[in-house]
């Protein structure tokens, strides 16, 4: 419930509106500045972590929602059974970050794993790709990709399955990478056509389809991001009963284009872990939603309700959704969330929500 203000005959007097069902999620509509994390997020940080939720939360302008969230568990441990540990996620300031492998071997149980951490993360550099999926010269670099991560996935039972060594890995000269990638029998069928290419040579072709996959994955080499990404301080089953957890992770709006990548990679894994029967109840939590890439949002609201997640999306526009999503699933995404709260939206949203209320005629 949100405690708001409304004026009537001169008198300002106190309120509040009650929400409904929070697992049936919640869209958070309005232009900057309208309050959405002021009247809205603000609270459903508070209230859910007094009510013994784990939680997730995506902070764009990172340490404003934070803050709230590490403040209200402090005052509110005696809430739960096993109090959650507060984790970060920050490639920024080093000195307030936890190390997490988003490719945890552990988690990543068969190849479509792989291939579904690829996607996100060649979408995610691309997001041109997103409106092209299924063409040639985006599946290659995606399979290509997908076919790394497995081999390290699979060799030595995943002492170097980490992105970091994937990138590094990716780079090795095509001699000595593909005789080493078809040892795996797993991965034959993904590297195939790479390598009959290679051997009829047709390099022209191989590089567009294998460059692509280089270049983007060559701008998260850095030694920030090497640092976070190949730590094991925590694994991101947030809503483990045996040890519960509340996961805050940050971008930077100066760099949205790389960090964006990689915090849709751990937000992947995140929902994949999370989305099962007999966990605790679970709050996810995304600020400036548009900034990341994210394929399955509509499963997530429509499977999670039943698994006690309770997911919050916040949108400065339908219009800014679109942009980044593609017309086809960001109407999905509207449309399917059980509860939407606006504040000042202008043209296809406000159209959208008129729609949306209805009319009723009454005397």
């Amino acid at each position: 419930n949100l405690p708001g203000k409304y004026k009537l005959k001169g008198k300002v007097r106190s309120m509040w509106i009650n929400i409904i069902n929070p697992f049936r999620a919640l869209a958070v509509i309005g232009s900057p500045g309208a309050g959405k994390s002021y009247f809205v997020i603000r609270h459903v940080i508070t209230q859910h972590i007094r009510k013994g939720f784990t939680m997730f939360l995506y902070d764009f302008k990172f340490d404003d929602l934070t803050k709230i969230a590490y403040n209200t568990l402090e005052k509110n441990k005696h809430c739960y059974d096993i109090p959650p540990v507060f984790y970060v996620i920050n490639f920024d300031d080093l000195s307030l970050t936890h190390r997490c492998n988003p490719l945890e071997p552990a988690t990543m149980e068969d190849i479509t794993d792989a291939s579904e951490a690829a996607r996100t993360i060649l979408l995610g550099l691309n997001r041109d790709w997103i409106k092209k999926q299924g063409d040639f010269f985006v599946e290659s670099p995606i399979n290509f990709l997908s076919a790394v991560i497995w081999f390290l996935r699979k060799y030595q039972d995943g002492k170097y399955c980490t992105l970091p060594h994937v990138i590094e890995l990716m780079q090795a000269h095509y001699d000595d990478l593909f005789p080493v990638l078809s040892t795996e029998p797993e991965i034959e069928v993904l590297v195939n056509p790479f390598i009959s290419a290679y051997l009829n040579r047709a390099m022209e072709q191989l590089e567009g389809q294998v460059a692509s996959a280089k270049i983007g994955m060559a701008r998260l080499s850095s030694p920030q991001l090497y640092y976070v990404l190949s730590g094991d301080e925590f694994t991101l089953d947030i809503n483990n009963p045996e040890a519960p957890k509340i996961v805050s992770m940050g971008n930077n709006p100066q760099k949205i284009q790389i960090y964006g990548a990689v915090l849709s990679l751990y937000i992947t894994r995140v929902i994949k872990l999370v989305n099962k029967k007999g966990k605790q109840k679970c709050s996810l939590i995304f600020d400036e939603f548009p900034t990341i890439f994210f394929n399955g949002m509509d499963s997530l609201i429509a499977t999670a309700r039943s698994n006690k997640v309770a997911t919050t999306l916040a949108v400065q526009d339908y219009s800014q959704l679109k942009k980044d999503y593609g017309r086809e699933q960001a109407e999905v995404i509207m449309n399917i969330v059980g509860n939407v709260i606006s504040g000042q939206v202008t043209e296809e949203t406000a159209k959208g929500l008129s729609e949306r209320f209805g009319k009723i005629v009454q005397t």
